[in-house]
């Protein structure tokens, strides 16, 4: 959505429309996490009027996709791969091995058996 698109990106590595789509879902959950867990909690506590807790509902439904935990997907930060990746390292199978096999992810090396 581009009303929620930052003006400059701090994103590295390879960049294509569905990085960038990821990027900005990633802020605005951040940005609004607060306030759906707030909502969240309202909804389940019993002890709150029916009618409160009903106006919670609508407001929570009425927020933007964006702002759902579903919406984000590990993608892999230097091929922007969405398959087979390591959410430990945050990369693609491919990208992981390349990588190790060069020395630049420290505490991993190549097992020989």
């Amino acid at each position: 959505m581009p009303q929620f698109r930052a003006k400059r990106l701090d994103l590295g590595g390879f960049i294509n429309a569905r990085i960038i789509r990821d990027h900005t879902k990633r802020k605005v959950y951040e940005r609004f996490e607060e306030e759906r867990k707030a909502l969240r909690y309202v909804i389940q506590n019993t002890a709150l009027p029916q009618a409160m807790r009903t106006r919670a509902q609508l407001e929570l439904a009425n927020m933007h996709a964006y702002t759902r935990p579903t919406q984000i997907k590990n993608r892999c930060i230097m091929g922007g791969i969405a398959r087979g990746v390591f959410r430990a390292f945050r990369m693609g199978r491919y990208q992981f091995r390349v990588n190790a096999l060069a020395g630049n992810l420290p505490g991993v090396k190549k097992a020989s058996w």
